[in-house]
């Protein structure tokens, strides 16, 4: 009975061997934990970078020219290291109506070709220095300065990633003499299981540069080979645009469209490059005597294929998606649409032009606060991320009419002239905070959603008296860029001032229901915070008709 209770030799060694695969496993799920994260937060701080910094540019090469939308795709996906996230951010963009359709499919191409480039610096070894990277970045934001902050910040995140799969290379590294995971690759022999297996594998995950990089690990370990391997790699590509069909469901017809076009893309790639799979595997064993480089060739290949069969007949292709899914929408021009230094020479013909521009700003912002108020009751994150992407294109608008004013002020004006620039000036400042106003909104409407936090039906009356009140004002401002008028100027303060007391009013109200107990405690701050937001958005309309007023009477 006592030699019951103890492990034999035998025992041992399966206890053993039992613990070294549970430590596999933990450090295999550990590096690719390590991995997604480095991933999602350098994409973050790379996205808040071109929003704040260099979008303007972005968007100009872009735009311009199927080229320059390749190489911005390529370039922006290996800042973003993952191909998902530009493929998703162009759809938000395409949906918010930044981007045309047809610009977004080069971007989109040139993104597939991008993300070959991580999968190439594990095969560089760039893994094996992943800890460098690491503590290098990590020094410079915890001691740097501010700008040295956000840099170390973004280098510590890029090799976090690396160190992530450094660590995978060590939980894979026991497994090639494995006879159960050799047996399992010969099991998953047919080609189509492997496409299988890479669909379902990045579309998990929403990255495809996870399951590749692991095939290349696995091939630099001995695991796998490139017939298994390749198969899996054209699935994967095919998952990560998975990810970016389900983002577009929040999306516009556009942002649909785009989505289904880079499925399109990967499909039909897919479809091509398996039916011809024995040349492809030619192909790429005559580059490469290794492994590891093999898969990172076949990945690149596959992607090179995609681009040199659609980019030339990318209006076609265009017009094809277009049919599939029909509907017409705006688009946004990030840029000025007025704003022509051919009429400097003529100041007044010259501000007539900033006043075109002033009232699309409006327009703009307009659309802004309306979608903000609908946010309250009903909040979704697409319908959030447009209004961010529009207040992109405020913002835009706002530093190139401070440019052009700035060079109508270099000329000679008279006092009138003066007036009007001095008024317009102002009137843009307005108009952007009323943009940040709604952006704030915004934020308020998604605490209250993820906090599940409950509105009184008294509240959403509140809140909608007070909105009906500013979607008004916000008309009767429009209008008043086309043309001052004494009416709509008296309407205008009107309003404000019953808006004014209306807020008072809802605060006292909201009082009354704390104290009884017939709101959310929770639901106190926020909606304060809303009235707040709201009473200011009328603030600055009303601050535009005094500009209007002045004008009007020559101040």
């Amino acid at each position: 009975m006592e030699g019951q209770g103890r492990l034999g030799p035998q025992g041992a060694r399966e206890a053993l061997k039992a613990m070294m695969w549970v430590r596999e496993i933990l450090l295999f799920a550990a590096g690719i934990t390590l991995f997604l994260f480095g991933m999602m937060r350098l994409s973050e701080e790379v996205q808040l970078y071109l929003s704040n910094v260099r979008i303007r540019q972005f968007f100009r090469l872009a735009v311009e020219r199927p080229l320059y939308g390749l190489a911005t795709g390529i370039v922006t996906t290996v800042l973003f290291q993952s191909s998902t996230a530009t493929s998703v951010l162009v759809v938000g963009m395409v949906s918010a109506g930044l981007m045309s359709f047809y610009r977004s499919l080069a971007i989109i191409l040139g993104a597939d070709l991008g993300t070959t480039v991580t999968v190439q610096l594990v095969v560089w070894k760039v893994t094996e220095i992943s800890p460098v990277i690491v503590f290098f970045g990590g020094m410079l934001w915890f001691f740097g300065r501010e700008r040295w902050k956000k840099i170390g910040e973004g280098i510590f995140y890029f090799g976090l990633i690396f160190f992530g799969l450094e660590l995978v290379s060590m939980a894979t590294a026991p497994f090639k003499d494995s006879m159960a995971v050799r047996s399992m690759f010969q099991w998953a022999d047919h080609p189509l299981l492997g496409l299988a297996i890479g669909v379902i594998a990045a579309s998990l995950i929403h990255s495809s540069a996870i399951p590749i990089t692991i095939l290349v690990i696995l091939a630099q370990n001995d695991v796998i080979t490139l017939y298994h391997a390749l198969p899996i790699v054209f699935g994967a590509n095919i998952g990560t645009a998975i990810t970016a069909l389900l983002a577009s469901l929040v999306a516009n017809v556009n942002g649909k469209r785009t989505a289904l076009a880079h499925f399109l893309f990967k499909l039909i790639g897919a479809v091509f490059c398996m039916m011809a799979l024995p040349l492809f595997l030619q192909v790429v064993t005559a580059l490469s005597p290794d492994a590891a480089q093999q898969i990172v060739y076949g990945h690149l290949l596959f992607n090179l294929f995609i681009v040199a069969f659609f980019f030339f007949f990318l209006q076609p292709f265009s017009y094809l998606v277009e049919r599939i899914i029909p509907g017409k929408v705006e688009t946004l021009p990030i840029w000025p649409e007025f704003l022509d230094d051919r009429y400097l020479p003529d100041a007044a013909a010259a501000l007539e032009q900033v006043r075109k521009e002033l009232r699309r700003q409006m327009y703009l912002v307009k659309r802004m606060c309306a979608s903000s108020m609908n946010l309250i009751p009903h909040f979704g994150e697409g319908r959030a991320r447009d209004i961010r992407y529009i207040e992109l294109v405020v913002d835009n608008l706002r530093r190139e009419l401070n440019r052009y004013l700035m060079k109508i002020s270099k000329g000679g004006l008279t006092i009138e002239l003066s007036r009007k620039l001095f008024a317009y000036s102002g009137i843009a400042d307005d108009i952007e905070r009323i943009g940040n106003h709604a952006v704030y909104v915004v934020g308020l409407a998604r605490d209250r959603h993820r906090g599940d936090i409950e509105f009184t039906k008294w509240a959403f009356a509140e809140i909608d008296e007070i909105a009906d009140l500013i979607n008004k004002n916000m008309d009767d401002t429009v209008a008043l860029l086309d043309g001052i008028s004494t009416e709509l100027i008296t309407r205008i303060f009107s309003r404000e001032d019953r808006i004014d007391r209306l807020v008072r009013e809802a605060r006292k109200r909201h009082q009354e229901r704390y104290h009884t107990g017939a709101c959310q405690p929770e639901a106190g701050p926020i909606f304060v915070e809303m009235l707040l937001r709201l009473e200011r958005m009328s603030d600055h309309c009303e601050n535009i008709a005094e500009y209007a007023r002045d004008l009007a009477a020559g101040k």
